[in-house]
C-alpha cells in the first residue's frame, strides 16, 4: 500500500496572543476553533498569524528563493507538532 494513502495531514496554525505578544503553533483540524487561552498568560484573545509561503522556483533562468526573505528568527519543535499531528490523525 502506497504510505501516503493512509496518511491525514494536518495543518500548523501560528497564533498571537494580543495581551502578551506570544506566537506560538497549533496543530489543529482544517475548520477547528482558535485555542482556548495562550500558553503563556493564559489571555482568550488570540489571532492567527498568516506567514510567507515557501517557495523554490528550479530549473534554467531560476535563481532566486525565498530564503532572501529574513527569518522571523523563531525555532519550532518540529518533534512536538509531528507527535500531535499524529495523534489527530490516529483520532486519540
Amino acid at each position: 500500500m502506497d504510505p501516503l494513502r493512509r496518511l491525514t495531514f494536518v495543518p500548523v496554525y501560528e497564533y498571537r496572543c494580543t495581551s502578551c505578544g506570544e506566537r506560538f503553533d497549533e496543530v489543529q483540524p482544517m475548520g477547528s476553533p482558535a485555542p482556548a487561552a495562550c500558553p503563556r498568560c493564559g489571555a482568550s484573545d488570540l489571532k492567527r498569524v498568516y506567514g510567507r509561503v515557501a517557495v523554490t522556483f528550479s530549473g534554467w533562468g531560476f535563481n532566486r528563493t525565498d530564503s532572501l526573505v529574513p527569518n522571523d528568527g523563531r525555532t519550532r519543535d518540529f518533534k512536538k507538532l509531528k507527535e500531535k499531528a499524529e495523534e489527530i490523525s490516529s483520532g486519540d
